[in-house]
Formats: C-alpha cells, structure tokens, sequence
C-alpha cells in the first residue's frame, strides 16, 4: 500500500520540538515500511531539516508551518494556511491519514486515498464537516464514545486503536537501580494539574525528589512564563526540580530509566484523550500514578499495574500524597506495580499497534475499490 501521513502545522517531524502524535506516527512509519509498505510522511518546515529527504525509507515533504499562537481562532486560521501549502503536495495513495483541522474538508475531493482522520482530541463539532466516508480513529475508548456523542450516524465508521509506544524500550530494566524520584513529563501548562502535584510534594516522603519535565513556552503548548514562575515560587522550599523540555528521546528516557514513579495528574476533563507520556513511563518500569480520567483506564487498573487518585475538590494534593506515601513505604508493592506495568511493552509496541493499522487499511482499500471518494 501507499500510505500517506499529514501532520499539523506547529510542530516538525522528527520531533524536534516534542509532539507526542509527531513522535507516534513517525514510530509508526517506520513500522510500515518495514512491512513493505511506501510512506509519506508531510510536515512542518523547520530549520536544519530538509524540504524534501528520503530517511529510513520513509519519504519526508515539508511545508511551511508556525510556532503555536495562544489565541484559538488565529491556531485555526494558521491551521488553514499550512493545509492549503499540504493540498499540492500530496502524493497518489491508498490511504490518506490526517492529523489536520482542515485537511479532511478541502482535501475530500482530491481522491489521493482512503481518508482516514486520527482523532487525538476531544471532538468539539468539527467531525460534522468531515463528510460520511472517512474513518474515524479514535485514540481511546473515551474518545470513541465522544465521537459517537457528536455524530452517531458514523458508528459503522468508527475504529478504536490506541496510540504505540514511540520507541522500543530495552529488554532489561533494573529496577533495584532506580531512585526516590518522582517524575512528571509533559507540558507545563495549568490543565496537567501540576498546581497540585506541588502541592503534594509538601507531604513527601522523607529522601523523595519531584522533577518536573517539560515545555512551558506557549509556541510548544505550555502555560507561560507567569504560570511557571508562579508554580516555581509555590516549589520554594520543596524537593522539586525543573528540567525543562527534553526533546532527545535518549535523554527522556535516562529520567525514565531511573524514576520510581510516574504522577500524571492531569485536570483536563474534556481535553484529555490518551497520555503518551504515562505509557512511555511504565515501558521503563515507572509505577504511574494518574487522576481519575477515563483516558487513563484503557491501561492503567488501580492497584494492578498503577494507582489512580481522585483529582476532584480541595484534598486531592493529600490523596494523591498517600498514595505516593503508600508506594514509598512499600517496595514489594512498588516492585509488584512496576513489573506489571511492563506489559504495555506488549500491548502497547510500535510493531503491534502497526498491525492493527494495517489491518484496518486493508479493510479501508477492500472497501473503498471502486469508489473513489474519501
């Protein structure tokens, strides 16, 4: 098959800013071509990288792009811009994957492939405009369940695979070497609930760390300069640490490799759709402890691989500091939770994840032969 892949307009591939579905799709491709499939992949421009290159077989076109503005309205306007230099340059193919506002709507009479449209966020009207032929890939079950909220027509057209793990771990984890730290990796933004992970540091055990690591630069999705220097001055005092974004994969995972727990306390009830980040922690024997969103339950079971905390109402920071409090004080639990959460390594690897989107192209071209719009 000939697969084409479009990413958005703020971010490039390879990742350089981060981008968990940059990260994912790249995984992806080079699963795909392994199986002997061609792939496009089409992205942001961005410096260093060339407009046009061949790597690990993988055909990469670049496009003009934009850092990430703050105000929504101009994020989609800029979304356009970038989707309408994308339309000229997309290649023949059997199968048309969009990571774009605005490509499922101007490109549907193209015919450059079966559409389908991967949705990593939250649905907010926009899948009406998408016409009634493209597959709709959700990321979780929570997100299936609000596609067909928003458009129950298309349940015949709905497929739930969920995202892979951006890189093949290493067979042999140590976990007697790692250390009392407890990591969060992600934006630094208010939504991720970080105001109360400090929160909670205040009642950390006795030795135990806090790092935080992520962007806080709006262009990248953060908070801010005021957010982190407001998050900084409620740290004062406390064992936490700012790292600030670390975009090499092999660096993220050093914090991984040595990270006893994982906390990701996001409060975003309607944003929220998978955390890439808490999948990537566990496949380095983190112990991941997450709020209480349904994203988080297609792979995380309390007390089986993970805890889960209440992030709702004024005590949460003390929940999720007991929860912490009962790992630290627990190294057979700890130990039990980590081992367990490996498993995603299985459920969750690049190669088996492929093979489930490959499945489901070849159901998309059987279906689509002899009908040629997306």
């Amino acid at each position: 098959m000939k697969i084409t892949i479009v990413t958005g307009a703020f971010l490039p591939v390879p990742s350089l800013l981060g981008g968990a579905v940059e990260k994912m799709w790249l995984a992806l491709a080079k699963e795909f071509v392994r199986a002997g499939h061609q792939v496009t992949m089409i992205s942001r421009r961005f410096p260093g990288l060339e407009e046009e290159e061949e790597v690990d077989r993988i055909r990469h076109v670049r496009v003009g792009g934009y850092s990430s503005p703050r105000n929504i309205f101009i994020l989609k306007l800029l979304d356009l811009f970038h989707t309408i230099r994308v339309l000229p340059r997309l290649p023949d193919a059997d199968i048309l994957i969009s990571n774009t506002f605005w490509l499922p709507v101007l490109a549907r009479t193209l015919r450059r492939g079966r559409l389908l449209i991967d949705v990593q966020r939250m649905p907010k009207g926009q899948l009406r405009l998408y016409g009634g032929k493209s597959i709709l890939r959700a990321n979780s079950r929570a997100v299936h369940d609000a596609i067909l909220a928003e458009i129950p027509e298309a349940a015949d057209r709905i497929i739930t695979i969920p995202n892979p793990l951006p890189f093949d771990p290493p067979q042999e984890i140590n976990l007697k070497a790692k250390e009392s730290v407890i990591l969060y990796a992600g934006r630094i933004h208010p939504e991720k609930g970080l105001d109360l992970l400090i929160e909670s540091a205040r009642l950390l055990p006795a030795g135990w760390r806090l790092d935080l690591v992520g962007p806080h630069q709006i262009s990248a999705g953060g908070g801010g300069e005021e957010y982190l220097a407001s998050l900084k001055r409620k740290a004062e005092g406390l064992p936490v640490i700012f790292s600030g974004p670390l975009h090499e994969m092999s660096q993220l995972s050093e914090r991984y490799r040595r990270a006893k727990v994982f906390v990701y306390p996001s409060i975003a009830e309607g944003g929220e759709t998978f955390g890439l980040a808490v999948l990537e922690a566990m496949s380095w024997g983190c112990v991941p402890i997450v709020s209480d969103l349904d994203c988080f339950r297609d792979f995380v079971a309390h007390g089986t691989n993970g805890m889960v905390f209440d992030h709702r109402g004024k005590d949460a920071p003390s929940r999720l500091a007991e929860l912490i409090s009962q790992l630290a004080g627990s190294p057979g639990l700890l130990q039990e939770l980590a081992l367990r959460a490996l498993d995603v390594r299985r459920t969750h690897s690049p190669r088996h994840v492929s093979g489930l989107f490959l499945d489901a192209f070849g159901q998309m071209v059987g279906l689509h032969q002899g009908n040629s719009s997306s």
